[in-house]
């Protein structure tokens, strides 16, 4: 009888972080594809676009005038999926099936960078930094306000970016989303069990085994996560006690600004394009008790969509919708592919 391989065979992993399962079947990456597959956008941009509604000192689709920045830029979303002045409402307890809360928040652009044509992978490392001390900056504002705020950049058409200026978002609200829910419930309680930080022992655990460590700085490591499930996801997290990205020193953020360069370039090279993905900061929300904040290790996500090549990607669909989450590629066979990536931008080269 065969013996288990979990490169050869189906099997479940278990995400400590969330307490969710994922499917993993490592055997159907073999399979020939004759699906979609998505164009490839190589034209270079220009450093500035006069049609673009983000670039310095041109009109936004409201009318207002971007300021001549020249380094990056913040402004309220001109088509904000929150709003701060939403009105209460009257709860409804007599039924446990329609259950409606108004949500109350707001929403911001970031723009990285006054050239057009850049992303953060060909950005240098000091304006990278700028970027983490406006996220800092930006958390530390909106929380006098807000009890959760999201931290996110959508990068590329396939997820659905509108404008190709290298910005990212900001979304405050008055909850804590799902997803955070899940993570601070799973943290928590790791620590009331172990007296120790979830994510703390699991970045050191897996700097042992080194089968998904893609790279490691002097605070920060990059890795695929044992329960990835996008076929190249990573998480950047680091290696002290740490909950909120504004508490970061400055040795620190320039640092954090090294590791995001190295983590975007080797994405980029993977397949010599500008590489999709969803990526977003994880802070414990303000509201948390001491015991919970000290449980909540801050760390980013990156979820990108490419699978096989820079067009061909992964859909979610059938049993991923339907039943649990699935995925082809080991992490380990993900995490060395990037492993094995220049640090030298393809471009550049």
């Amino acid at each position: 009888m065969a013996q288990f391989c979990p490169t050869d065979h189906p099997h479940r992993r278990f995400n400590a972080l969330t307490g969710e399962w994922i499917l993993v079947s490592p055997h159907r990456a073999k399979r020939p594809w004759n699906g979609q597959v998505e164009k490839v956008n190589d034209e270079k941009k220009p450093s500035y676009d006069p049609a673009c509604y983000l670039c310095p000192g041109n009109n936004r689709v409201n009318g207002d005038k971007n300021p001549d920045y020249e380094s990056n830029f913040v402004f309220t979303n001109d088509f904000a999926a929150l709003m701060p002045d939403t009105p209460d409402n009257e709860k409804d307890e007599s039924c446990d099936l329609f259950k409606m809360e108004p949500a109350k928040g707001t929403a911001r652009v970031i723009c990285f960078s006054a050239d057009h044509s850049k992303t953060l992978p060909v950005m240098s490392e000091s304006e990278i930094e700028k970027v983490v001390d406006l996220w800092a900056d930006q958390l530390v504002e909106l929380s006098e306000k807000y009890n959760y705020v999201q931290l996110f950049e959508n990068k590329g058409a396939i997820m659905g970016c509108s404008n190709p200026h290298p910005h990212g978002q900001i979304w405050a609200c008055n909850f804590i989303p799902e997803e955070l829910s899940k993570e601070v419930k799973c943290q928590t309680e790791y620590m009331n069990r172990h007296n120790s930080a979830l994510l703390l022992d699991y970045v050191k655990a897996e700097l042992l085994k080194k089968e998904r460590i893609v790279f490691e700085t002097d605070y920060f490591v990059a890795l695929v996560p044992f329960w990835a499930f996008w076929p190249f996801e990573t998480m950047l997290a680091p290696k002290f006690a740490v909950s909120t990205i504004d508490e970061l020193t400055r040795e620190q953020r320039a640092d954090l600004a090294k590791a995001i360069k190295k983590l975007t370039t080797r994405y980029d090279n993977l397949f010599e394009c500008s590489f999709p993905y969803s990526m977003g900061w994880h802070n414990a929300p303000k509201s948390l008790g001491a015991k919970e904040r000290e449980a909540f290790i801050l760390h980013a996500h990156y979820y990108p969509p490419l699978l096989r090549s820079a067009t061909v990607k992964k859909f979610v669909a059938g049993f991923e919708l339907l039943a649990e989450k699935q995925r082809d590629l080991t992490p380990e066979q993900a995490a060395a592919r990037l492993r094995e990536q220049s640090e030298v931008h393809y471009s550049q080269r």
